[in-house]
């Protein structure tokens, strides 16, 4: 299979979830973290839908996720914006100008290839970017952040299983800045016309700071945030 048989495969089963009522709420950007990319193979990012049966919204930054139906789920600490207008541009000081808010986001990917080796971009790209599940944690208003364009690149987060500190990334990790990634997804969907372009209101999440690792009902695991005015998350998984 090909990197474009692989988006055509995703816009059957897209096309299909909207037949069964499935509402897409915004995307996802996957390998976008290059430290990663060695690891798995992949070279290149890509990109999924978030749907209203995949988004959880935490509350007070807490969380409960079911993991039922998710093949060999993995954790993924990212930062995630939501669209108050459609972006025209990629560069980086008219996608601020396109925000509305910022936060600190939770990413559950599936993986279907064993032991998640053999991942490729066109098996990625037909599993909906490998999006499983989406925890929000509380939005900040865009207009609350001054520098967010230099701040983005030097947030830290702390990824922790228990008490255990399991991860560590830095927003550079996801191609020198959150603000980046979506840059490259605004690139990215101008080259795919068959895809729906960015529009307001979408929420967008755009690639793990750390590398993804495995989790199992019954676990807790939260973030702490280093760097920038939001806050970590506790997630209880079942």
């Amino acid at each position: 299979m090909t990197p474009a048989e692989g988006y055509a495969a995703a816009r059957a089963l897209h096309d299909r979830r909207l037949r069964e009522g499935w509402r897409p709420l915004g995307r996802k950007i996957g390998f976008t973290n290059r430290t990663l990319w060695p690891l798995y193979g992949v070279y290149e990012p890509i990109w999924g839908f978030v749907y209203d049966r995949t988004l959880v919204r935490s509350k007070d930054d807490r969380a409960t996720v079911p993991l039922a139906g998710l093949t060999q789920p993995r954790i993924e600490p990212e930062i995630c914006f939501q669209l108050k207008k459609a972006p025209r541009s990629s560069r980086p000081e008219e996608l601020l100008a396109c925000l509305e808010w910022v936060t600190h986001s939770i990413e559950v990917v599936p993986c279907q290839q064993p032991g998640c080796k053999g991942v490729t971009v066109a098996n990625s790209t037909a599993e909906n970017g490998l999006h499983g599940r989406l925890v929000l944690g509380t939005p900040v208003p865009i207009e609350r952040f001054a520098g967010l364009a230099a701040t983005l690149p030097k947030m830290q987060v702390e990824l922790k299983k228990g008490d255990r500190v399991v991860d560590r990334g830095v927003g550079a990790n996801v191609l020198d800045s959150p603000l980046l990634a979506l840059a490259h997804l605004v690139n990215l969907l101008a080259k795919q016309p068959e895809a729906p372009p960015l529009a307001a209101g979408d929420i967008v999440t755009t690639g793990t700071l750390t590398d993804a690792h495995p989790v199992a009902p019954g676990e807790s695991w939260s973030t702490e945030i280093r760097g920038i005015d939001l806050s970590g998350l506790e997630i209880a998984f079942e």
